[in-house]
């Protein structure tokens, strides 16, 4: 089973579905459509990907009325991601309240790198505690889009934290970071309830489609993880078979979907 865990949804109709007044950015042209889920499903088909997991992306900020409809349409196929604001003192309730209202919500997304550092301070913030012990009473996955120089201070976090599967999303962006605070992203492997997706390599590589030029990085991160805890997120699945090629197919099929699909309990 193939598995993909990245794609955000962007509607044209901006009346249905707003962009909200917190918004980091706004989808490009190129990014929205009348019909996105359509569109998305059939990529799915063209690249043989059998499940997904929809992001909530940040222009919709805590408003999941695009997910949620996507959800309802596709109920079997897809899942989906929240996203919260951390400086919320309502966030863990809204969170809550989402998840009842739509069981396929299946994880809570943090934001935290240079550039996009106005979301939260610290994971050891009181806030942030609460929304992740919320995470872990709905069985929810923590995915974090984080930065090298987040590594350290998520570390901290994740010893005082409940005991959730975290999902730390395109190798942790290396390059909004130094090599001395990836090494610190490396060292994250030693939680063994962490992994690490194989995603967001055209954020910083220049080969598409399968970017071989990050070669040295993703072996070091494979190495560090091990083929149990990297989940592929996006691009083509090929690119699994590049920077993996050094593994046995059996443990590339994890990758590229055996793992998520167990975690997820995808049948």
């Amino acid at each position: 089973m193939i598995v993909e865990w990245n794609a955000h949804m962007f509607s044209s109709d901006r009346e249905r579905y707003p962009i909200h007044p917190r918004a980091a950015y706004t989808p490009r042209e190129t990014m929205v459509s009348a019909d996105p889920l359509a569109d998305y499903l059939a990529r799915l088909d063209a690249q043989g990907i059998d499940r997904a997991v929809l992001v909530q992306p940040e222009p919709y900020g805590d408003d999941h009325s695009l997910v949620l409809d996507c959800l309802r349409r596709e109920p079997e196929r897809l899942r989906g991601t929240a996203f919260v604001y951390p400086d919320d003192p309502a966030a863990p309730q809204k969170l809550v309240a989402l998840v009842w209202r739509e069981p396929r919500i299946v994880a809570v997304r943090f934001h935290a790198h240079r550039g996009k550092d106005h979301y939260l301070r610290s994971f050891t913030d009181a806030n942030v505690g609460t929304i992740w012990r919320r995470a872990a009473d709905l069985g929810l996955i923590v995915e974090l889009h984080i930065g090298p120089n987040y590594a350290a201070d998520l570390a901290a976090a994740l010893r005082i934290l409940p005991r959730v599967p975290v999902l730390i999303d395109h190798l942790a962006e290396p390059h909004l970071g130094t090599p001395e605070e990836y090494e610190e992203v490396l060292a994250l492997a030693r939680f063994d309830n962490v992994s690490m997706k194989l995603s967001g390599l055209g954020h910083f590589a220049k080969e598409p489609p399968h970017y071989p030029d990050a070669l040295p990085l993703t072996r070091r991160v494979a190495d560090a993880f091990g083929p149990d805890r990297l989940v592929w997120g996006d691009g083509e699945p090929g690119i699994v078979d590049t920077h993996l090629a050094h593994l046995p197919e059996t443990d590339r099929a994890k990758v590229k979907g055996g793992n998520l699909a167990a975690l997820l309990k995808f049948a």
